[in-house]
């Protein structure tokens, strides 16, 4: 990805050093991130659960009661030397600055406007509107304040655990936590809110399998956008693809149980999440993206 020298946003806070310190109000508790939790966060805690032998419930209320799950040991700035880890905050910044070139131009043309959110980089835990979370969640996105929260471990574990190394691998995660942002945006986020309350689980998940992959879809058209203004590089789209099939719930439940259990997707497949991001990345019109109306996922 031809990013050096491009535009860096101004719009991220940088909490690192904090670690995982809880701030008054905070508990790891209700919804994070603009579907649920953000990218491969609830299967994240299903695996941790699955591992641990735990009540994934537990997991996703923070009542963990008094033993069972101890949390690893975090160190403050991650895995990466100082001047990468500095490389990886200008990258982001980057990233985050063409995501909002591309929705501050495409979203009038649906008539709704643009607000920039917040890109927050942390290392242990971070504090928002939607609670406490822990780095185990992954990426997400707060509503209540309108912030993407990423430790840039995460993308460690991306290359080393999921398999899906490379710098547009990473943009596609910010890319898709933005999804969600834009779905808050144009009022998907409340709308959906608003029907899961009366919604069994089983419900509940089918509706989360849809917003995630409407945001992998917007992700595919920003990159659409990243194409046409130069960004791309041969071999970028399929990093992006890869990363999309590694956080497939499919994939991970594999990997953690040797069990695919579709009723408890919450994010979507390998397959429909390389499909929509393509579908995207292909038109390049949000339109286009309205998993909610699709007959077949």
């Amino acid at each position: 990805m031809l990013w050096t020298g491009r535009r860096q946003s101004g719009n991220v806070e940088d909490r690192r050093g904090m670690g995982g310190m809880r701030f008054p109000g905070g508990g790891l508790g209700g919804r994070i991130g603009g579907g649920g939790l953000g990218l491969g966060g609830i299967v994240i805690l299903l695996i941790i659960a699955w591992v641990m032998g735990i009540n994934p419930l537990a997991l996703l209320s923070g009542d963990l009661g008094s033993g069972g799950y101890v949390e690893p040991e975090q160190t403050s700035g991650g895995n990466f030397s100082g001047q990468q880890d500095d490389e990886l905050k200008q990258f982001v910044s980057a990233v985050l600055a063409d995501t909002e070139d591309t929705w501050r131009q495409l979203l009038p043309e649906v008539g709704a406007q643009y607000r920039d959110p917040k890109l927050v980089l942390f290392s242990g835990g971070a504090d928002s509107a939607c609670g406490f979370a822990q780095s185990a969640v992954g990426p997400f996105y707060c509503p209540g304040d309108e912030k993407v929260y990423l430790d840039l471990d995460f993308f460690n574990e991306l290359a080393q655990r999921f398999g899906a190394p490379g710098d547009f691998a990473e943009a596609y995660v910010v890319a898709h936590e933005v999804g969600h942002h834009v779905q808050n945006v144009l009022g998907i986020e409340e709308q959906v809110s608003k029907a899961r309350a009366g919604m069994s689980d089983a419900q509940a998940n089918a509706v989360s399998v849809r917003v995630e992959l409407q945001a992998d879809c917007f992700a595919g058209v920003w990159a659409n956008h990243a194409k046409q203004e130069g960004v791309i590089e041969p071999g970028d789209v399929e990093e992006a693809l890869t990363a999309a099939s590694a956080v497939g719930d499919d994939t991970l439940q594999k990997q953690a149980t040797g069990r695919v259990m579709p009723d408890s997707f919450t994010h979507g497949s390998a397959e429909q999440r390389t499909r929509w991001f393509g579908t995207g990345y292909r038109t390049g019109d949000l339109q286009d993206c309205d998993t909610f109306s699709a007959k077949q996922l």
